[in-house]
């Protein structure tokens, strides 16, 4: 006897993390996961290593101390937010929590991996909305809901391309959709936006019932070992999500350091600094060799390779990985001819502009 999927499930394309390993390259540089250059603050990994004596113990089911810290460090009512391993899981939840089949979800074209994925695994169908040159198009999302849409992903600063929405256009779109119909707020790089005109979703998530913002621990914090991410929601969609979710989901020593990284403001300063240093000088380099590179506000950048022999984004993914550089290749996303390059540390940043330099001056 066989036993098949429900409808939608053998639809889905495995989601591949960014590559490690190079064979041949005792160590490379890893810059294709979008991960902390800084790493994790000392605080938080002096509160980690204590948690070791508690080994033994459940957590508290409801990650309480993790959602008071994260009450405390944004002025938010802990009762209207979870915690989650990682972002993931809560981006997950909520399709778990509201898809039926047939029902549609929205996304743009070049988006996270893990939307489809939700929205296959509960038979739902997934919609990709058009971008215009690689940033969300909102006329198009609305243009694209129809009478079984129920639920859209907006991430905003978005991965892969590093574009953002600015407020008002989130607020645009939120006001074309039906009042049953559930806006998810994707704000895993939120931290690094310093544009005036840019709002994580926080109000717009205290004001509405039918909007849920996610943040992860895993980008500026440098935690995503240790897989942890919240979302604020209204109180109806957290009683959901605590209805649903697995018990323990974020382990003692997760919860212990994620609220110490938030009372470490000197280190976030520092990575925040460090990232908008390297921002600049990663962006002008390499569109000094002719390569381009689309603006950013995240902690990497998309680079646009020419489809030419001898200069094209897979002819220069096996270039880097011979220098021992790992980017990450994004064709799975829509985007066969780039590269996203995520910022490091000062030396690997510097190994990347001289490496990307000496390819695209090859013969």
């Amino acid at each position: 006897m066989s036993f098949a999927p429900k409808p939608g499930v053998l639809d889905i394309a495995p989601y591949v993390g960014g590559r490690a390993s190079v064979p041949g390259v005792a160590a490379p540089i890893k810059l294709s996961s979008n991960e902390g250059a800084l790493g994790p603050s000392p605080k938080a990994m002096i509160a980690y290593a204590a948690a070791a004596a508690d080994a033994s113990l459940y957590p508290e089911g409801s990650a309480e101390l993790l959602r008071a810290a994260v009450g405390e460090a944004f002025g938010l009512d802990p009762a209207r937010i979870v915690c989650g391993n990682g972002s993931d899981e809560l981006l997950t939840l909520l399709a778990n929590a509201y898809l039926r089949p047939g029902d549609e979800v929205l996304f743009s074209e070049h988006s996270f991996l893990v939307y489809r994925i939700a929205t296959l695994a509960n038979s739902a169908v997934p919609v990709s909305v058009k971008e215009k040159d690689r940033q969300v198009d909102v006329d198009a999302m609305l243009a694209a809901v129809t009478p079984r849409t129920k639920l859209v992903y907006l991430a905003n600063p978005n991965n892969p391309t590093g574009t953002y929405l600015p407020f008002d256009e989130v607020r645009r779109l939120l006001t074309g959709l039906r009042p049953g119909m559930l806006l998810v707020l994707d704000a895993a790089y939120g931290e690094f936006v310093r544009n005036n005109d840019y709002d994580t979703g926080i109000a717009l998530c205290l004001k509405h019932d039918n909007v849920v913002m996610t943040r992860t621990f895993s980008k500026v914090y440098g935690l995503a070992g240790l897989r942890i991410g919240w979302a604020l929601c209204p109180p109806t969609v957290a009683d959901v999500l605590n209805r649903i979710r697995m018990p323990f989901n974020v382990s003692i020593p997760a919860q212990r350091a994620g609220a110490a990284a938030l009372s470490d403001h000197d280190h976030l300063t520092a990575a925040l600094e460090h990232n908008d240093i390297w921002r600049e000088k990663l962006t002008a380099a390499i569109r000094a060799t002719g390569l381009k590179v689309d603006d950013s506000v995240t902690n990497f950048l998309l680079i646009r390779f020419p489809n030419e022999p001898g200069k094209t984004a897979a002819e220069a993914d096996r270039y880097l990985c011979t220098r021992g550089l790992i980017l990450r290749g994004v064709a799975s996303y829509g985007l066969p001819d780039c590269l996203r390059l995520t910022i490091g540390p000062a030396d690997a940043n510097q190994k990347v502009m001289t490496a990307l330099a000496e390819f695209m001056a090859r013969k």
